[in-house]
């Protein structure tokens, strides 16, 4: 399945549940091991197991391939390897504790907070 249209289809699932904050990073030029992160959050165990599994259901129905999933039986962060996509389904607080956007180069939250601040220490707004 082309990238693009495999990105689409897990955006579209996550969306399909309710899935909130989602963020899609191309780490193309990052690791070779994939192309896109996708980080979505879930409010509870029930919501973000429920949005792993819609992933997981609309790839293969689409005649996609599922490598592996990693984290249903907590539910606190779940994990869903498609290949050239990596999905990282994860309760709000799980979220901002390993900031995963700050490490792959994501906008995530505290980057948009900074921004600003740099700026009004340069003068500029």
């Amino acid at each position: 399945m082309p990238l693009p249209q495999l990105e689409k289809l897990v955006v579209d699932a996550l969306e399909d549940i309710k899935g909130r904050d989602i963020e899609v990073i191309d780490t193309s030029r990052l690791t070779a091991l994939f192309d896109r992160m996708v980080i979505a959050c879930g409010d509870s165990n029930r919501q973000v197991k429920s949005l792993a599994q819609n992933v997981q259901d609309k790839v293969r129905s689409a005649g996609g391939q599922v490598l592996s999933c990693e984290g249903e039986a907590i539910g606190e962060w779940v994990l869903v390897d498609l290949g050239d996509i990596i999905v990282h389904v994860m309760q709000p607080a799980v979220r901002s504790y390993y900031k995963l956007e700050e490490l792959w180069g994501g906008k995530g939250p505290l980057r948009v907070q900074r921004l600003p601040a740099e700026a009004t220490a340069t003068g500029e707004e």
